[in-house]
């Protein structure tokens, strides 16, 4: 778990595993270049598939620094909000313990039919026991599919949360529902929280300040991907750099 997220400071997780949902994407046509591009620029770790794990061995033996958190479902279609997509693993718990990651991570989507969330916490119960088993920890992210950001999603995906913590989910991450709810919820819950930025949207400022809010509120990390590699490099080395100092301006007592 400290791997994940360490306790001298708020991780800073960027996620580049897009490919498995969006196919080619705007900053992440070449899926091995990220790392090489971003790992002296503040970040503690990256959300990756099984292709980019195997691709990039070498840089990270060379790098023990950076931790990686292994994606390993995905979901069809993403981008629509009409419940009749599929979700399924493409990989196993204890391919990622030999391939030497350091976390795993579900989504966890909810505007799916009854059947299918059953289906869903089945997996995730499942998933849930095979890390206990080779004690590697389970990132799993309430969201609703396709949904806009409004506070009727909001107030859903906080209900949510409570079914992942109820299931069993070491690390939960949720898109940012607010400073005072943030708060609330890494109360309630006592499971470390990381907040996701989400696609690109606003000024860095804003993400910036999305950030300051997520930290203030007790989150142990952010996962910011798109909000930085699909700004221009120069402004998005300067948010980086802003957001690092965020980060490093916490501790926790674990």
């Amino acid at each position: 778990m400290r791997r994940t997220l360490p306790s001298d400071r708020a991780a800073i997780i960027m996620p580049v595993d897009h490919g498995l949902i969006f196919d080619r994407i705007e900053g992440l046509e070449t899926p091995s270049a990220p790392f090489a591009a971003w790992a002296d620029h503040g970040v503690t770790g990256f959300m990756m598939t099984p292709g980019q794990v195997k691709q990039t061995e070498r840089f990270f033996a060379q790098n023990p620094h950076l931790s990686r958190v292994l994606a390993i479902d995905t979901y069809y279609d993403y981008r629509e909000m009409d419940g009749k997509g599929s979700h399924g693993l493409i990989t196993t718990v204890a391919e990622a313990v030999r391939m030497g990651v350091d976390a795993v991570k579900m989504l966890f989507p909810w505007n799916i039919s009854n059947a299918e969330r059953v289906a869903m916490c089945t997996r995730v119960g499942q998933v849930v026991a095979e890390c206990d088993r080779w004690d590697i920890p389970l990132v799993l992210e309430p969201v609703l599919i396709g949904a806009p950001r409004s506070e009727e999603v909001i107030i859903e995906e906080e209900k949510v949360a409570r079914i992942a913590y109820d299931l069993g989910a070491h690390i939960i991450k949720i898109a940012f529902p607010g400073e005072e709810r943030t708060k609330r919820l890494a109360d309630e819950l006592d499971v470390p929280l990381v907040i996701a930025g989400g696609p690109l949207a606003g000024e860095p400022a804003d993400t910036i300040e999305a950030v300051a809010g997520t930290i203030r509120a007790g989150a142990r990390g952010i996962i910011v991907g798109r909000n930085i590699w699909q700004r221009d490099r120069v402004v998005a080395e300067k948010t980086l750099a802003e957001i690092t100092s965020l980060t490093k301006g916490v501790s926790f007592n674990d």
